[in-house]
């Protein structure tokens, strides 16, 4: 079968909320989900994503960093490091927003890979931050859930013709009240 590039979901998805179902068995379809999910995030532009957001409950996350590509079936975060990092983060489902989001510097996680295999990983630095914050979207959590240093991100044109991005800061209920006014439907 052929890769697809899947519609990313956004906020307002009840989907984005819930917990992840665990596989219970990776067959072809799981397999096929996950080609479809590194295609669905290379076109984005991404560096991970899970499952949900691509409207499949189910508990499965593919990443790629530094040239490195993983897909987690099932994954458990065992262990996390004392050390806490801030950065900066976006999510696919919830575009133009940026948070300052902490996050543990080292962990330890355990999952299947793409053929059912047992598999340890023990991410640190940006690939650590990537799998939590594919873990959070598996149980519903999101970035404005995890900081209030939060950022509409707004790219601009100058007089020169110069692209500018500017970081206007916002709140958590602005970003949901502007996600559903894109679903609401016009009234005539």
């Amino acid at each position: 079968m052929e890769m697809a590039v899947r519609k990313i979901i956004t906020l307002g998805n009840p989907i984005l909320r819930q917990k992840a179902q665990p596989v219970s068995k990776i067959t072809k379809a799981e397999q096929q989900l996950i080609d479809d999910m590194f295609e669905t995030m290379e076109e984005n532009e991404g560096v991970g994503l899970a499952a949900p957001q691509v409207a499949v409950p189910k508990r499965i996350f593919v990443a790629k960093w530094e040239g490195e590509t993983y897909a987690l079936v099932n994954p458990v975060i065992e262990w996390r490091s004392d050390d806490l990092v801030s950065g900066t983060e976006g999510c696919l489902s919830i575009p133009r927003v940026q948070a300052e989001v902490n996050r543990h510097l080292k962990i330890r996680v355990k999952a299947l890979d793409r053929n059912g295999n047992k598999i340890v990983i023990e991410p640190e630095g940006w690939l650590a931050r990537i799998f939590q914050h594919e873990i959070d979207h598996l149980d519903g959590i999101l970035i404005i859930d995890r900081s209030d240093d939060l950022y509409w991100v707004v790219t601009e044109v100058d007089e020169e013709g110069k692209e500018r991005t500017r970081l206007i800061p916002t709140t958590k209920s602005a970003i949901i009240a502007a996600f559903q006014k894109r679903k609401t439907p016009v009234r005539r």
